[in-house]
């Protein structure tokens, strides 16, 4: 074998080996060593952190509240981003791309000053709030509730809902549309036959990286309710930089909770993805 043809059957691989270690080192080592360290309780290896956090209402709830705020924003997001998505391609070139360029930056838009913002505006005494208290709309609101962290995670949603949705619309041909037309089919019957079926892979996905990105979400949640809300993230950051409640072992369990959470959630897109790609065969 000539050395030029050898070189290019290692230069892929020698090209992939920086990435290979990056993964290793920052992905797959700390997952490795909070995998090993969730076993690791006061009572010897096991499961004994697995057992305590079951067995406490006070995680079981953090878990509950992680779960009920990432389901509602995830689908309020995707709901909203899935019509402006649609709309988007119906305007203006220069307005989209203004709306796009938007979405991106709000996208990052999260932390402190995102905490601050709708402390102004939605909270006990922000601008909105007040507003409609005034024409009657609402008694109060609460931006520290569960319902609250709602609304705020859905904010933060949208975007990259957006981000995401957008270029699936491509797949949607507008000769498909005229030639369903063209046989009868109303707009129901399109979406219902035609445009559905094509989105499905991408609003599942989406709908699964909007879940991750809540159930993951941290410093808005911190900084809102200076940690005083119940989710897992909280907790899990509670349990490594606290002073009082100090227990690593019992965070990472918290951690592997967490990713198995994740976990759950990918198989039971891949199984839907799946249907869904054998219904439209």
């Amino acid at each position: 074998m000539s050395a030029p043809s050898s070189l290019r059957r290692w230069l892929p691989l020698l090209c992939l080996l920086p990435f290979a270690v990056f993964f290793l080192v920052f992905q797959v080592a700390p997952l490795a060593w909070v995998a090993i360290n969730s076993l690791n309780s006061p009572n010897g290896w096991g499961l004994g952190n697995f057992e305590k956090i079951f067995a406490s209402r006070f995680y079981m709830q953090a878990i509950k509240h992680s779960l009920e705020i990432a389901f509602w924003s995830s689908l309020f997001g995707m709901a909203i981003a899935i019509l402006g998505s649609y709309s988007l391609r119906q305007v203006d070139s220069k307005l989209r791309d203004f709306v796009i360029a938007f979405s991106n930056m709000t996208s990052n838009f999260a932390g402190v000053p995102l905490a601050f913002a709708f402390i102004i505006l939605l909270g006990f005494n922000g601008a909105l709030t007040l507003l409609l208290i005034q024409l009657g709309l609402i008694e109060g609101f609460n931006l520290y509730s569960k319902n609250g962290l709602i609304v705020l995670y859905t904010y933060f949603q949208i975007p990259l809902g957006v981000l995401l949705l957008y270029p699936a619309f491509d797949a949607l041909r507008q000769d498909w549309r005229e030639s369903a037309a063209l046989l009868g089919a109303g707009a129901w019957d399109f979406w219902r036959h035609i445009g559905l079926p094509v989105l499905t892979p991408a609003l599942l996905g989406t709908f699964v990286i909007l879940l991750a990105n809540a159930l993951g979400a941290y410093a808005t949640v911190y900084y809102l309710t200076t940690g005083n809300f119940n989710v897992l993230p909280i907790r899990i950051a509670a349990m490594v930089s606290g002073d009082i409640s100090l227990d690593p072992n019992l965070a990472s369990a918290l951690s592997m909770i967490l990713v198995g959470l994740m976990v759950l959630i990918t198989v039971v897109h891949q199984l839907l993805l799946k249907r869904s790609q054998h219904v439209t065969r």
